[in-house]
């Protein structure tokens, strides 16, 4: 079965302020099932407080409308918001799926973070690990997931009916594309993986992760193949690869790390469970000169 480019599911959109997210609510055309994309759980790392508001959010729009929650998907493990995944998990069911290449993530951070052997690096940590073209169901809507790396090893695309949820891959034409300096990033990849969500069907709606409001403009978060290809202004009106390395290289040297980079690894590389220490209690570590 050849999943269905034209099938038009509803797409509701949830902005979180703190870390300028957008998670989503996949509705599948004419039917009560849904997927949850990239959900926030927020942190205020200084009072060492969780916060839940936005998966919330998120919980009250499936309960209000009657739908069925059938996949909480990760695009990516995400450096800059932690993941509120099992939360909703924990009160709607689903199942939380990522990219197989999840493994050289925890890999990578299990190093970085010193953990030790209870800290499992074969992604058992997920419910599902999708592999290049793996297919899934949102009720009657087939989907599939692309392998898009460069920004990390395991980000994926998830393209559901007309719509495709792209994670950091791409920003809004007028926001580029996201860093490819963290460990097993890649600009070349990343230029790559680009252009393959660019060779999807022209009016293919493409949902962003992030939106910083460039230029001062309002929020924004869906665009299409056709307008990314002629306006985005890192990769769109046929820039090269070569080109496109140079400036992604340069401007990855001048870009800070994300604020919540440490709390965020350490708990989405665990499919969003907070680590304990030998007390049971919920703990972070701070790795000094290791990122």
């Amino acid at each position: 079965m050849t999943p269905d480019m034209t099938k038009h599911p509803t797409v509701t959109p949830f902005f979180d302020d703190r870390s300028n997210t957008i998670s989503y609510v996949v509705q599948e055309p004419d039917g009560p099932t849904c997927a949850v994309i990239d959900a926030v759980m927020d942190i205020n790392y200084a009072a060492g407080a969780l916060n839940f508001d936005g998966a919330d959010a998120i919980i009250a729009h499936i309960t209000e409308n009657n739908l069925t929650l059938e996949w909480i998907i990760e695009t990516h493990v995400h450096a800059d918001h932690l993941s509120g995944a099992p939360y909703i998990q924990d009160k709607l069911g689903g199942k939380i799926g990522i990219g197989a290449k999840i493994t050289e993530v925890q890999d990578t951070f299990g190093k970085v973070f010193n953990e030790g052997t209870e800290f499992q690096r074969d992604g058992s940590q997920f419910d599902a690990l999708f592999e290049d073209n793996d297919t899934y169901q949102i009720g009657a809507m087939q989907c599939f997931a692309m392998h898009t790396p460069g920004h990390t090893p395991a980000c994926m695309v998830h393209v559901m009916g007309d719509a495709a949820f792209v994670g950091d891959t791409l920003f809004m034409p007028d926001g580029g594309s996201a860093r490819a300096d963290f460990p097993g990033g890649d600009a070349g990849e990343l230029y790559d993986s680009i252009m393959r969500v660019l060779a999807l069907p022209d009016a293919m709606r493409l949902f962003i992760c992030h939106d910083y409001g460039p230029g001062g403009r309002a929020i924004a978060w869906e665009t299409t193949v056709a307008e990314e290809r002629e306006k985005n202004i890192h990769v769109g009106g046929g820039k090269t690869r070569d080109d496109f390395i140079k400036f992604r290289t340069e401007r990855d040297a001048q870009l800070a790390m994300p604020s919540l980079i440490i709390p965020a690894l350490q708990v989405n590389m665990r499919a969003g469970e907070i680590p304990r220490d030998d007390a049971g209690d919920m703990a972070l570590k701070v790795p000094l000169g290791k990122l």
